[in-house]
């Protein structure tokens, strides 16, 4: 029973440390024994099949990872097997580039902080950064996420300066990777796959609202979904 978190671990990174310590407070909360650990993302391609045996669920860590096409493929793997998959910060914009990839078949689908240039810019940046900012996001329902919450508000921590681009919105969302939380003024902040048993990306980091007193609900359904698939 184990969990891959997907990045380049540092101990110096606040996220990191938080994502850590959520999974720590939603196990020890629901008494659920499941191990987690990271997965570098330069040994994915040449460990690919054996990664695909090894974890139940896929949480797609904050931070620039060395390898994305390593990271694309955990992700696609989780999109068409049902694999339970949570994604935050920058697991969210890497999540919208499988999608845009594999999915959409958006061949040069790039990210503007690795390719500024590239013609497919599925992953913008944002007109004001929300690194270490706190801001509402308003939850559309019916969704996966609405049920998880059960609110249409929510304030959570973010960490990010990029997000899915505007041009490709209504692409996205209309091809089945809804666009489920948005801020006030409707900038994409949650996605979901809704026939998928867990398939979730935020562009904030719900890790970093968890304390062993409150834990946060996305990560707890996640640990729950794991749980599931495994009995």
């Amino acid at each position: 029973m184990k969990i891959g978190i997907v990045g380049d671990f540092s101990p110096e990174y606040p996220s990191q440390i938080a994502t850590n310590n959520a999974l720590r407070h939603t196990l020890g909360k629901l008494g659920i024994s499941i191990e987690f650990e990271w997965i570098a993302t330069a040994t994915i391609t040449k460990q690919l099949e054996a990664i695909k045996r090894t974890y139940n669920g896929f949480w797609i860590g904050p931070g620039y990872p060395d390898s994305i096409d390593g990271v694309l493929s955990i992700i696609q793997f989780a999109r068409e097997n049902d694999i339970p998959l949570l994604g935050t910060c920058g697991g969210f914009q890497y999540i919208i580039m499988e999608y845009a990839k594999h999915k959409l078949m958006l061949e040069h689908a790039a990210h503007e902080e690795r390719d500024p240039d590239a013609s497919q810019l599925i992953i913008s940046k944002l007109a004001c950064s929300l690194v270490g900012q706190k801001g509402e996001v308003i939850i559309r329902k019916p969704s996966k996420t609405f049920d998880i919450y059960k609110t249409e508000t929510t304030n959570e921590q973010f960490r990010c300066s990029y997000g899915l681009s505007s041009e490709y919105e209504k692409q996205i969302h209309d091809s089945g990777l809804k666009i489920v939380g948005t801020d006030p003024v409707g900038n994409p902040r949650i996605i979901e796959i809704p026939e998928h048993k867990f398939f979730i990306g935020t562009l904030f980091v719900p890790q970093l609202n968890s304390t062993v007193d409150s834990t946060h609900c996305i990560i707890d359904s996640f640990i729950t979904t794991v749980k599931g698939r495994l009995i």
